[in-house]
């Protein structure tokens, strides 16, 4: 029987990806990086692309660059992201705004499309930032939040939804892939359960985009909302994205009114007049210089192709699972995350109570994952920087301090 560092090489032998792990900066005291679904790793091409702009667009260009391809940024990357990750068509997405504010614009402006009802749909095991933003304009526009008690293991489901959702129903928000377990929820049924009911679909996917594919146009979701530094790679506090479906342009009118959002950003008019288009989402500025990471990594997500990506990440979850069961489940760990790989998304989620304790240790032996409390310990697979030799060699290293942990 092969040991698990042996499957490990097999796998890495014939990965098709392996190649693109070097474009990425990986520092020699880093064995084992498992926290892609956080932060992911820089590209090398993004030193020469910051320094390029520091020299270039910024140093000599000046206050021209605005007129050379800055003001329209915002959309043009949107597009790229939609084309490359989200199955979208041109003219619905756009970067701008952290994903909380993107989510208040979304919730706030889809809530008031649906006048004469005041319930929202959500779960009690999404995302904080979810909840909150949900609570924050429940209690500014007097709804009802409905909420759906959800298996943390798992996640909602159509049947909740159809249950939930009814002639009251304003909008139903819901994360694609649960940020605890990375449990995949049915997009196209949950979806049609929220429009059977009237009400309008916002899918969190900061847990989706650049590790599962996704068919936004085809499936009829309204609103979407995204980060960029997990899986996208754009770096600490890049801005987020929001997609609203062209049908709704003109219907969603989002709450923060800014200049940048403005039919004519320079006429100074006297009163606000929102831009036509997908441009309406923006507020102020555009943060130029955090959009730029994210497109070498986009770059290389388009020259691998989503399907390879997604295979390569079901690949890396199956072999954690299979470290679970061989390592792991001996030693009174549980699994927190699916075992059917078309319910999984790019991570899985480990659980014992004396994980926290060894995360220093961990450090100490360069094996980065992500801890979520109270004891579940994430391992985070990002497809074209992580090697199976990695998933590998950091499990085992788990294994052994568990042991140590527990002798006399």
């Amino acid at each position: 029987m092969t040991t698990l560092a042996e499957r490990a090489e097999a796998l890495d032998a014939a990965d098709p990806l392996a190649a693109l792990r070097a474009e990425f900066v990986l520092p020699p005291q880093v064995s084992s990086y498992l926290d892609g679904n956080s932060l992911g790793r820089p590209l090398r091409a993004t030193r020469a692309r910051l320094g390029s702009f520091v020299d270039g667009d910024w140093g000599t260009g000046l206050i021209r660059s605005w007129d050379a391809g800055w003001m329209d940024a915002p959309v043009e990357l949107g597009d790229a992201i939609a084309r490359i990750t989200l199955g979208a068509a041109p003219g619905q997405t756009v970067v701008a705004d952290s994903t909380t504010v993107m989510l208040y614009k979304l919730v706030r402006g889809a809530v008031a499309a649906r006048p004469g009802r005041d319930q929202v749909v959500a779960d009690t095991e999404n995302f904080p930032t979810d909840r909150f933003v949900l609570e924050g304009v429940a209690a500014e526009c007097g709804l009802e939040i409905v909420w759906l008690r959800t298996d943390p293991r798992t996640g909602p489901s159509a049947a909740q939804v159809r249950a939930a959702a009814g002639p009251r129903t304003a909008l139903v928000l819901l994360s694609h892939v649960s940020y605890r377990s990375g449990f995949v929820a049915d997009m196209p049924a949950i979806t049609a359960a929220a429009h059977d009911a009237g009400a309008l679909m916002l899918w969190d996917l900061c847990h989706s985009v650049g590790a599962v594919e996704l068919e936004l146009d085809r499936i009829g979701v309204d609103l979407a909302v995204g980060c960029t530094y997990k899986y996208l790679n754009g770096g600490p506090g890049a801005p987020a994205f929001g997609y609203l479906a062209r049908s709704l342009h003109g219907a969603v009118r989002q709450p923060v009114q800014g200049w940048m959002g403005a039919a004519d950003p320079f006429a100074m008019a006297p009163s606000y007049v929102p831009a036509t288009g997908i441009r309406q989402l923006i507020s102020g500025t555009p943060p130029i210089v955090g959009m730029l990471p994210m497109r070498d990594m986009l770059d290389l997500i388009e020259r691998a192709g989503m399907a390879a990506v997604r295979a390569k990440s079901v690949l890396l979850t199956e072999l954690v699972i299979e470290a679970y069961d061989e390592l792991l489940a001996p030693l009174g760990v549980e699994l927190g995350s699916p075992r059917d790989p078309a319910a999984r998304g790019g991570h899985v989620t480990l659980d014992h109570p004396s994980f926290q304790g060894l995360l220093g240790s961990l450090w100490e032996r360069g094996v980065i994952p992500d801890f979520r409390p109270p004891r579940g310990l994430r391992i985070g697979l990002s497809p074209l920087s992580t090697s199976f030799a990695e998933v590998a060699h950091s499990l085992t290293v788990v294994a052994e301090l568990l042991h140590a942990a527990a002798a006399p």
